[in-house]
C-alpha cells in the first residue's frame, strides 16, 4: 500500500484540476488515519488503469488513473498527438452534456494545438453523429468526442475517429491505431510539462446546418403525414431531431418535455440506454394516450434509435434493422452491400439475397461495419443489434458511424408510408415474417466472479460443446477465435441449431460477463403470424434457459 500511496501523492502533485486534487486529498487524509474502506478504494483507483482499446477510454469520473478525469484526458490527448506525428494534422473534437464533458474536450483541443496540430471544436454539447460527419465534411485526418454514451450518470468516455479520404472516413479507430495510441501515452509525462496551446478554432452553427441538409438528402421522398412522439432521454439530440424531422417534410413530434432538455444526471430514468426495459415507458404511454404512429428515442449521444409502437410496444433492434434494410434498398440502386455483426440477426441476409445485393457480417461494433463492402460496393445500410443503424442513398452517406438522427427520419418516413396505406410497422413485420421466416431473437448476459473466469468457460465450451439447446439440435459450431470466414480472431463461438437458428457466445469486452445471442427462426408462408410467433416465442424462451443452463454448467 506504500507504494499505492507514493503513487497517488505524485498525482496529486501534477493534477490541474482543483476537484479532483480536493477529492483524491480527502481519500488520501481517509487512508492516512486507516479507514479500511479508503484504503480498498485508493488500491481501485491507483493499481490499476483504464485502458486505451479501439473503443477508447470509458469509466467512472474521479480522481486517480483508473477513473476518467483531466489528467487520464490529457494524456490520452498527448497519446494522440503523438499518434498522429508531427504537428499539422488537422483534428475535430466534440463532445455531449455529461459532467466535465467541456473541460474534456477543451483539455485535448489546448494539448492538441500545443503539439502544433490544427484543432477545429464543435460550438456545443452535440450528437456524435454530428462529430463523425464534421470529419468527412471538413477532410479531418482525425476525430475526438468526449462521450460515455449511454453509460450511467458518473461514467464519461472518450473515442477517437479516423480521417483522410476513404470510405471508412468518420469510422472509430482499429488496431493497430488502438495499440499505437496506448504505446504514445506510456511516453507521456507529467502533464504539467505538457505545452498547452489556444489557437484552436470553434466552428459555428453551420457544421450542424451542414449535417441536418446531409442527412435529410438521404430520406426517400414519399408521403410525410406521421404522429411520432419522442424523447432524446435527457440527452444532446433533441433540438437537431427536431430540426431535421420538420426539414424532412415531418410535423413536429411531440416531445416528453421533461426529457427533453440535456441533464447529465438523468433524473427521470433508472439507467439512460433505451434498450434497458421501462427506460421509454413515459414516451410509450404519452404516445399510447395520444394516438401516435410511432414512439421513437435516442440515447444520451443520439447515435442510437429505439422504436417503439402503441399497443404493441417495442421493437428490437433486429425488427427494426430489418424494417430499415428493406425500406433502404427499396429505394436504392447500384451495386450495392449491407452488413451487420456476427451477434445480430440472420434476417438481413436473406433480405440482401432477395433483392440481389451483397451482404457482409463483421465483428461487433460499427467500428468494423464501417469498413465492410468490396471495392465498387456502395455500402447503403449497415447495424447492430444493439439499436445502432448507418445509412445511405443513391445520394452517398453522410456518417460513417451510427447515426441515431438520420435513422430515425428514413424510419419515419417508412412508418408514414405504411400509414398512408392504413398500415403500421407491426403490420410490415408480419409482412417480412411471411416472406422470410419469422426471425426472434433475445440474449442473456450472464455474470461471473472474475473476468479471467470468462476464458475457462469459453475454453471449456470448445472441449465440451452441447449437442443438444433445449428444443433444438445443436447442427455445427462456428468458432471466430481462428478468424472464421475471413474475419479477424475474437473470442466468440456460433452454434448452430436445426431450422436456422443460432446461438452465439462471447464474452463481454467491458465487464465479467458473458453473452449469449439467441435466434429462433420459424416458417410462416400464409399462416396466422401471432400464432407461429407465440410458439416461436415459447421456444426462444426455452432456448435462452437452456443456453444460460449450459452457460452456467460451464463455470
Amino acid at each position: 500500500m506504500t507504494d499505492t500511496v507514493a503513487r497517488a501523492r505524485a498525482w496529486l502533485a501534477q493534477d490541474p484540476d482543483p476537484v479532483t486534487r480536493e477529492e483524491l486529498s480527502a481519500l488520501l487524509a481517509r487512508v492516512e488515519a486507516g479507514e479500511e474502506a479508503a484504503l480498498v478504494e485508493l488500491a481501485d483507483r491507483f493499481d490499476t488503469r483504464l485502458e486505451f482499446g479501439t473503443a477508447g477510454l470509458r469509466g467512472a469520473l474521479g480522481a486517480g488513473p483508473n477513473r476518467m478525469n483531466r489528467v487520464v484526458v490529457m494524456r490520452a490527448a498527448a497519446g494522440v498527438a503523438g499518434w498522429l506525428g508531427e504537428g499539422g494534422a488537422h483534428v475535430v473534437i466534440g463532445h455531449d452534456a455529461r459532467y466535465r464533458s467541456a473541460d474534456f474536450a477543451r483539455d485535448s483541443a489546448a494539448v492538441l494545438t500545443g503539439a502544433g496540430h490544427r484543432v477545429f471544436v464543435l460550438p456545443e454539447a452535440l450528437p456524435t453523429p454530428v462529430l463523425a460527419f464534421a470529419i468527412r465534411a471538413l477532410g479531418a485526418d482525425a476525430g475526438i468526442m468526449v462521450t460515455a454514451s449511454h453509460n450511467p450518470p458518473e461514467d464519461n468516455g472518450y473515442k477517437v475517429y479516423v480521417g483522410g479520404t476513404g470510405d471508412a472516413a468518420g469510422a472509430q479507430i482499429v488496431s493497430p491505431a488502438d495499440r499505437e495510441i496506448s504505446a504514445a501515452i506510456d511516453t507521456v509525462g507529467p502533464v504539467g510539462e505538457l505545452a498547452l496551446g489556444k489557437d484552436w478554432t470553434v466552428l459555428g452553427p453551420e457544421m450542424v446546418e451542414r449535417y441536418v441538409t446531409a442527412i435529410t438528402d438521404i430520406v426517400p421522398v414519399g408521403p410525410r403525414e406521421l404522429a411520432v412522439v419522442y424523447t432524446p432521454l435527457h440527452g444532446v439530440g433533441g433540438r437537431v431531431l427536431l430540426e431535421a424531422m420538420e426539414r424532412s417534410g415531418f410535423a413536429r413530434p411531440r416531445v416528453v418535455t421533461e426529457q427533453f432538455d440535456p441533464d447529465p444526471d438523468f433524473p427521470t430514468v433508472a439507467f439512460p440506454n433505451p434498450e434497458e426495459p421501462g427506460t421509454m415507458a413515459t414516451a410509450l404511454t404519452m404516445g399510447e394516450a395520444e394516438g401516435a404512429d410511432v414512439v421513437i428515442a435516442n440515447d444520451p449521444d443520439a447515435d442510437r434509435l429505439a422504436v417503439a409502437v402503441p399497443g404493441y410496444g417495442q421493437l428490437t433492434g433486429d425488427e427494426v434493422g430489418g424494417l430499415l434494410a428493406e425500406y433502404v434498398l427499396a429505394h436504392t440502386s447500384g451495386e450495392r452491400v449491407v452488413a451487420t455483426t456476427i451477434v445480430s440477426s440472420g434476417l438481413l441476409g436473406r433480405i440482401a439475397s432477395e433483392h440481389g445485393v451483397g451482404y457482409e457480417e463483421t465483428l461487433t461494433g460499427f467500428k468494423w461495419l464501417a469498413r465492410a463492402g468490396r471495392p465498387g460496393q456502395r455500402r447503403v445500410f449497415s447495424y447492430e443489434e444493439a439499436i445502432g443503424y448507418c445509412l445511405g442513398s443513391d445520394n452517398g452517406r453522410p456518417v460513417s458511424d451510427k447515426d441515431g438522427i438520420g435513422a430515425a427520419l428514413v424510419l419515419a418516413a417508412l412508418a408514414a408510408r405504411a400509414r398512408r396505406d392504413g398500415r403500421t410497422l407491426v403490420d410490415l413485420l408480419d409482412d417480412q415474417a411471411r416472406r422470410y421466416g419469422l426471425y426472434l431473437n433475445d440474449q442473456l448476459s450472464v455474470r461471473v466472479e472474475d473476468v479471467s473466469l470468462l476464458d475457462a468457460v469459453m475454453h471449456r465450451l470448445r472441449d465440451r460443446p452441447p449437442s443438444v439447446l433445449g428444443p433444438f439440435r445443436v447442427e455445427g459450431i462456428d468458432d471466430f477465435a481462428g478468424g472464421h470466414a475471413d474475419l479477424p480472431p475474437t473470442d466468440a463461438l456460433r452454434l448452430r441449431l436445426e431450422g436456422k437458428g443460432r446461438v452465439t457466445l462471447r464474452p463481454s469486452g467491458t465487464e465479467p460477463k458473458l453473452k449469449a445471442y439467441a435466434e429462433v427462426v420459424l416458417d410462416v408462408a400464409d399462416g396466422d403470424v401471432a400464432a407461429v410467433r407465440a410458439r416461436g416465442t415459447s421456444l426462444l424462451a426455452e432456448l435462452v434457459s437452456a443456453a444460460d443452463a449450459v452457460i452456467r454448467s460451464s463455470e
